[in-house]
């Protein structure tokens, strides 16, 4: 049956990546890492400190999740041997689509699972916090923020996270100039880290009514959200903290009160604020929550030559910085500068199926990242 051949080349291309899949892994220590944190649940001052026994409790769920998922793979993997071998034998072709509906699940979980084994740094459990800031073009570069924002957001739904708006700013006609928001889920920020840098539209203009091809840039700042108890010396002379009138969403209160906080941090020039909550205390928890995130990375960083970042700027938002490039004219193509993946459903990306690239990025990461560029449109 030429079906059953099809799916037999296809699941022979996924036994090497299962392998590597497993080395990365490494199996044995995560079992270990079960019993030390089981054993550590069962002292009698575990839950003493709150917070870091829930931290404890979703590092094992994690593990033993991830453990798990690889089991399955392996008993799945035998499973749709065995279908396609009693298929041949008894000449039954109702089994394909058994057997065709069980390698799209495989393929789906080990998907998921090699992406969740390049996510190994510091932080990548962490929630991420995201920046959009509109580049020159007035209204053409507020309306790519919205979309971008849109993207963003459609992506932490379809992976069943949570988005938490912080800050906005509209535009002057149409869209967003600027959008701070917080994606809440295990490992958002790993998965989200690579998407920090300039992001670059190419389209006929909705706002031009000659009809002309315009260009459009968004910079994307990426950070981990960390406690407010992380210890990090920030002298208090060193902030300027502004507070002003909300201007987004929340109703006659919000419009009403100057609850919303600034923080500028002077001798870097990193300014963070919140308009989200309801009260000005808790605005100014969250921007100080943001604060420490953005000096924890540049101080990760650690690159001084690097003035932009010192600065809070992700860099210069115009052309020759983007890191990627959604082109919907004259052809359709989403290109990564770095990685060089690249995909030609521009809709689906801007729907928040971005995957692809994150998962083409997470790969180049850890092969060493040498730019692969050669993506623009001119």
């Amino acid at each position: 049956m030429i079906e059953l051949d099809a799916i037999k080349t296809e699941l022979g291309k996924l036994i090497e990546p299962l392998s590597e899949v497993k080395e990365s892994l490494d199996l044995e220590n995560k079992s270990r890492k079960v019993v030390e944190l089981e054993r550590q649940m069962e002292e009698n001052d575990f839950w003493t400190d709150a917070d870091k026994a829930n931290a404890k409790v979703r590092e094992l769920k994690a593990i033993k999740d991830s453990i798990e998922t690889y089991q399955k793979l392996e008993t799945q993997k035998d499973d749709i041997y065995a279908l396609m071998e009693m298929a041949e034998e008894e000449n039954d072709e109702s089994l394909i689509s058994d057997i065709q509906a069980e390698m799209a699940d495989f393929t789906k979980t080990l998907d998921k699972l090699r992406l969740e084994t390049l996510l190994s740094d510091e932080y990548d459990a962490n929630n991420a916090i995201l920046r959009l800031n509109a580049g020159a073009g007035g209204t053409e570069s507020c309306d790519w923020c919205s979309m971008l924002y849109r993207m963003y957001t459609r992506w932490a739904e379809k992976h069943g996270f949570s988005v938490e708006l912080l800050d906005m700013l509209d535009g002057d006609e149409a869209g967003i100039k600027s959008v701070a928001f917080q994606v809440n889920g295990l490992n958002a920020y790993g998965y989200l880290k690579g998407e920090r840098g300039v992001h670059r539209l190419v389209r006929i203009s909705p706002f031009n009514a000659q009809g002309k091809r315009q260009t459009s840039f968004v910079s994307l700042d990426v950070m981990p959200e960390l406690s407010l108890d992380v210890e990090l010396d920030i002298d208090e002379k060193d902030l300027r903290i502004d507070t002003y009138r909300s201007s987004g969403a929340g109703g006659q209160h919000i419009n009403k009160t100057s609850s919303a906080i600034r923080i500028t941090h002077i001798p870097t020039g990193v300014v963070v604020q919140c308009q989200n909550e309801r009260s000005q205390f808790q605005n100014k928890d969250k921007a100080m929550q943001m604060l420490k995130s953005k000096l924890m990375m540049l101080k990760k960083e650690a690159n001084a030559e690097k003035l932009s970042d010192i600065r809070g700027d992700v860099t210069q938002i115009g052309w020759g910085n983007q890191i990627r490039s959604y082109v919907l004219q004259p052809y359709t193509l989403v290109t990564d500068k770095r990685s060089g993946e690249k995909n030609s459903d521009v809709e689906g990306v801007l729907d928040g199926d971005l995957d692809s690239m994150i998962i083409a990025y997470l790969k180049w990461k850890s092969l060493g990242g040498a730019e692969v560029g050669g993506d623009d449109d001119e």
